[in-house]
């Protein structure tokens, strides 16, 4: 059984590497548009958002994906940390354009979904041996 555990372990920290480069890509790529108007690959800015919050909603998807990039790359002790400080400011944002803004009707949904993901995440970062191993005494033991 421990076998297994270790495989998704390694399995969900691959994951999180995945997701956090699609979010660097994705915010990269929101920023192009943002300033220049080109969108290489799709249109990715809401029509619906104000221009200041299409700004931060960039900012934070860019800072979250190059952060863990970074962090998990240097074996930064303070990544989980500075990982659950853009997890909450995210999820802020997303509680905004969600209830203020967004008219899709999966709004909702999608805004469960991502704050899921945010913490069990967040617990992974903290709780998992492998992250504590990776990034030291920073993180709480158990």
């Amino acid at each position: 059984m421990p076998d297994i555990l270790n495989r998704l372990s390694q399995g969900f920290s691959y994951l999180i590497v995945v997701a956090s480069i699609v979010m660097l890509g994705w915010g990269l790529l929101g920023f192009l548009e943002y300033f220049t108007g080109l969108a290489p690959l799709m249109p990715l800015q809401n029509a619906t958002f104000p221009g200041g919050t299409q700004f931060v909603h960039w900012l934070l998807i860019t800072l979250s994906g190059g952060t863990f990039l970074a962090g998990y790359s240097a074996r930064w002790g303070y990544t989980p940390i500075a990982m659950i400080v853009l997890f909450a400011s995210l999820a802020t944002l997303c509680a905004v354009e969600t209830f203020d803004f967004m008219e899709n009707e999966s709004r909702y949904a999608d805004f469960v979904r991502e704050c899921i993901y945010y913490v069990i995440t967040s617990i992974f970062l903290f709780r998992s041996k492998r992250m504590r191993d990776r990034f030291g005494k920073i993180t709480i033991e158990g």
